[in-house]
């Protein structure tokens, strides 16, 4: 026998009949520039970010167009070499490292933990406008004629030969910055989930994205300040002089490396952990079965997180460094295979004899298995010593990255911005386009990739702007399937954007998902809940605990009949008791 009971509505609608959300409770472009609610600061951020994926997009583009033959095609070498940096460092820094935390997460993950907001809302607002001041320095640097060192700043490239000095000087400004807001957001969500879970919610009993992202804000905070010290003795050896990285000064410029990867080998995971977390609830919701391994999932994050801080000399097996160093560095690169093989396993034994729903989210959810199931296997012959001398520096390389941190991230955000939409939104898209649009993007990511092993594999080096003839099928291929990864964003832009203003209302929760984001409106009130605290019900994966019913205007609790009957009255008393009473007005 089931125990049902609905909230009222009451509060939930202005004087007008309009139902509140965060979106219309106040109106104007100060009150979202100066707003302390991490829904909207999540909205900004996920305009920013995305925004920052067009420009790296358009320079991709660009690139592969000119590799559309082996001479100059649309550009020189000199304006090649500036593009594919941009495009890498526009990728890098301002997209996948803080894509999913900052938009996903910040509009989500409180809403999960049943709270108000995360704990500094001010904090918040200045991370997301460190993040803008960030990007400006970026695009500022196009000014100053680009730079052409590569997304990862080399010395000497980046140092005093370098004939680009105020660019470069620029573009590492813009990555100081931007370390500084990763910093914040993560000391925020860290502390949110230390001090703001609702009231009976233990650590077992937050959701999977959650779980990765505290994780990934260890490394945000652990990891980042390497970088900005990093990146501020080069500012200060090419305006002083000074001798760091410079070998004609008397500095080492593979010294730069190890300080570059110390903190770039864990911000790989600060790229996928948060899509794992992502991947993790989406398979579960859409599967309609509970996740396989909930500790397991959990800890390994935690696991991924520690040991990618002892790994980056994988990245320095050519550089000299001791055959004893490579070997133990080669050895911990495999162990970090094995919290991250776990992830997959358990997500396949989620999906096993479950109820499959094949929407959008589901399908990118999967492809990110795919993706990065291929970036993971190939980054073995990466981290062996043996095969990664011939493979160093070449398109092998170039694959593998963009199968790991390109498709994995790429693919896991777009799962959690179709999962999340219509919650976000309040609006649901047309599930139809949007398979379109994913098929264009999946067969044009594999067509874009794939070829470029075998390109490795045969000995074409990375970042050259020239190749030689049994090379070009590989790069028409290869270009062909970057534009049809451009034509599927294309469309899945449109189609995102339509549902704004055709779109149909979103019910409360479409997918059926059991997390505490599901239980409040779409899109949610300012205060996220219209009562003053969700109720805790089992573990947040519990589907025959917790049923949702669309057509109903509240949300309704059903008991498990194997419930406990202590737990099942606590769930009746909260939810009778609960009203629709506002925590009260705050920052918009």
């Amino acid at each position: 026998m089931t125990t049902t009971t609905t909230t009222t509505t009451a509060g939930l609608y202005d004087s007008e009949g309009q139902e509140k959300n965060y979106l219309n409770h106040s109106k104007g472009l100060w009150s979202w520039l100066t707003t302390l609610d991490h829904k909207r600061i999540g909205v900004m951020y996920m305009i920013c970010v995305l925004s920052a994926f067009l420009l790296g997009g358009i320079f991709a583009l660009l690139v592969r167009t000119e590799h559309l033959t082996g001479g100059e095609t649309i550009m020189s070498a000199e304006t090649y070499n500036r593009v594919f940096t941009l495009h890498g460092a526009v990728m890098v820094f301002l997209f996948i490292i803080p894509g999913i935390p900052a938009a996903l997460g910040n509009f989500v993950m409180p809403i999960m933990l049943g709270t108000l907001d995360v704990v500094f809302p001010r904090l918040n607002l200045m991370s997301w406008y460190l993040w803008m001041t960030g990007g400006v320095f970026f695009v500022a640097s196009l000014a100053f004629g680009g730079i052409d060192t590569g997304w990862t700043f080399y010395t000497p490239y980046s140092t005093t030969y370098s004939p680009y000095g105020p660019a470069i000087i620029c573009a590492l400004s813009g990555a100081f910055i931007l370390g500084f807001s990763s910093i914040l957001t993560g000391v925020n969500f860290l502390a949110t989930m230390h001090m703001l879970r609702a009231k009976g919610m233990s650590w077992f009993q937050m959701p999977l994205f959650c779980w990765s992202l505290y994780a990934t804000a260890i490394m945000q905070i652990l990891a980042t300040p390497v970088l900005a010290i990093t990146l501020l003795l080069l500012i200060a050896e090419r305006t002083l002089s000074i001798g760091i990285f410079d070998p004609s000064l008397g500095g080492d410029p593979v010294l730069f490396q190890h300080f570059f990867w110390f903190y770039s080998h864990p911000a790989v995971y600060i790229m996928i952990l948060p899509a794992m977390g992502v991947v993790s609830d989406v398979i579960a919701v859409y599967s309609h079965k509970h996740i396989f391994g909930y500790k397991f999932i959990a800890f390994s994050s935690v696991a991924i997180a520690l040991l990618g801080f002892l790994v980056w000399g994988h990245h320095l097996f050519v550089s000299g460094q001791s055959a004893l160093l490579g070997t133990i560095f080669s050895l911990i690169t495999f162990s970090i295979a094995i919290p991250t093989a776990i992830k997959v396993f358990n997500w396949l034994a989620t999906m096993y004899k479950g109820s499959i729903d094949l929407k959008c989210a589901m399908l990118y959810a999967m492809s990110f298995i795919w993706v990065f199931s291929i970036g993971g296997l190939t980054g073995l012959h990466c981290a062996a010593i043996a095969t990664d001398v011939h493979l160093h520096d070449t398109y092998f390389v170039v694959a593998h990255f963009h199968y790991v941190m390109v498709g994995g991230t790429v693919f896991g955000f777009l799962a959690g911005l179709h999962h999340w939409w219509p919650k976000i939104f309040g609006k649901m898209y047309d599930e139809f386009w949007g398979l379109v649009a994913w098929a264009l993007v999946f067969i044009g990511f594999n067509l874009t990739f794939f070829p470029q092993f075998f390109m490795g594999a045969q000995g074409m080096p990375r970042r050259y702007w020239h190749y030689e003839p049994q090379f070009q099928a590989y790069h028409v291929a290869s270009t062909i399937g970057a534009y049809m990864q451009g034509l599927g964003f294309v469309l899945l832009a449109g189609v995102l954007l339509y549902s704004l203003f055709a779109g149909k209302k979103a019910p409360r929760n479409p997918w059926g998902g059991t997390t505490l984001e599901w239980q409040t409106t779409s899109p949610p009130p300012l205060e996220n809940f219209p009562h003053d605290e969700p109720p805790i019900v089992g573990d947040p994966y519990d589907f025959h605990a917790i049923e949702y019913k669309e057509e109903l205007e509240g949300y309704v609790l059903v008991a498990a009949p194997a419930a406990h009957d202590a737990e099942r009255s606590i769930v009746e008393e909260i939810v009778e008791g609960a009203e629709a009473d506002s925590y009260g007005s705050r920052g918009n």
